[in-house]
């Protein structure tokens, strides 16, 4: 008659031995719940501590389930962060950028503090010390970092190697307190002079600036429009000749590693596709543009290269940072065009409207993100106090 197989959660008999060391070794075989059974082994001191210490680690070990990846809770969190990053190539929801972005702050933000731990030693605690202490630096930093753990380590509740996440407890990041920065009209002025003088200087070597940096910022500014929604415009997508001059936002610029900087044909989310009319200031800048392309076709991009390729974002941000060190003035960013776009907006049509100007699905997200409160309440309550208390003296 066959011997019965131990059950699930199970284990046989427990063997103690002297080693040479002088130490005992405790060991046993566990049938775990992948219906596998493995070796558990704990040393000590004694034969019965080394007995107690062995029946702790099997205890413990029935709160984890070890799935079909082979790993278990005594696994590494480096072979958790293999196993999550192919899961992603394999569901191949996100974008290949974002799935990039994820293993970039894996890798610098959280392995660093996690590659020598098991994931039996991953609780609450170190999760949220870890965070905090990240959070010290920077606010942005921790926030990412707290993304790619709970789903890295959610993934190993899904597939039953943790019984829980350790990130569903963990404090709350609090962001600190700031207002959006936006531009006053005088840092507008200043900035498009700066731009201006910087295309007429005298040029001793190398072509002359084509002016395409300063169309790219009036067309941000006219917009609201991201940086690579804005490089990413095409002839196809402009509309001049309507009552009404038109641009339709309908891809953006992507720099991924090991591939060519190519036009995307969609923006970041599906309701960042929008019909944005043109002022007056934009609409110049677009037209000049295309005065100076020596063939237009549909799928000609606005700003490009000279030979035609597509610019990258970072070239951008690199080049208006440099025109504006040299002009003096500082915090000069592509998404502070965006946030002064999108707080004008709100400050005279409301934030409903700045909303679909940014192209967000929740006007929550404009109100904390992009637009600068106005401090100054309306000067009728004034009136209204003087009504009702001025004649009291």
């Amino acid at each position: 008659m066959a011997r019965p197989r131990t059950p699930i959660g199970t284990y046989g008999t427990i063997s103690i031995r002297r080693q040479p060391s002088g130490r005992y070794a405790a060991r046993t075989r566990y049938r775990d719940w992948d219906g596998k059974s493995r070796e558990v082994q704990s040393t000590a001191a004694t034969r019965p501590a080394a007995e107690r210490e062995l029946k702790k680690k099997l205890a413990e070990r029935s709160l984890f389930h070890p799935g079909f990846t082979g790993m278990s809770a005594d696994s590494a969190f480096t072979a958790l962060v293999d196993y999550w990053l192919e899961d992603m190539e394999l569901e191949d929801r996100l974008s290949r950028t974002t799935r990039q972005l994820y293993e970039r702050n894996m890798r610098t933000l959280v392995l660093p503090f996690f590659q020598d731990v098991t994931l039996r030693e991953i609780g609450v605690a170190r999760c949220d010390y870890f965070l905090k202490q990240l959070a010290k630096q920077s606010y942005n930093r921790a926030r990412q970092a707290r993304v790619v753990l709970r789903l890295a380590l959610g993934l190993a509740v899904r597939h039953e190697i943790l019984p829980r996440n350790p990130m569903d407890h963990v404090s709350r990041l609090r962001r600190p307190t700031r207002s959006p920065d936006v531009f006053t009209w005088d840092e507008i002025t200043a900035i498009r002079a700066a731009i201006r003088d910087w295309e007429k200087r005298p040029i001793l070597a190398g072509p002359r600036p084509d002016g395409q940096l300063g169309q790219i910022v009036e067309v941000m500014l006219g917009t609201s429009a991201r940086i690579g929604e804005v490089l990413a415009i095409r002839a196809a997508d402009l509309d001049l000749d309507a009552p009404v001059p038109m641009v339709r936002i309908a891809g953006t610029i992507v720099s991924r590693k090991g591939e060519p900087t190519h036009r995307q044909d969609h923006p970041k989310t599906a309701r960042s596709v929008r019909r944005v009319a043109l002022p007056g200031f934009a609409l110049r800048a677009v037209r000049a543009r295309l005065r100076s392309l020596r063939f237009v076709g549909p799928e000609t991009l606005l700003f490009a290269t000279r030979v035609g390729t597509p610019h990258t974002t970072n070239n951008v941000r690199r080049q208006l940072r440099d025109v504006m060190g040299q002009a003096g003035i500082e915090d000069v960013t592509p998404h502070r065009f965006r946030r002064t776009a999108a707080t004008a907006i709100n400050d005279v049509g409301g934030l409903q409207l700045a909303s679909e100007l940014l192209g967000h699905s929740d006007p929550a997200i404009t109100r904390e993100h992009y637009i600068r409160r106005n401090e100054t309440v309306n000067p009728a309550t004034a009136g209204f106090l003087e009504q009702a208390f001025g004649r009291a003296s």
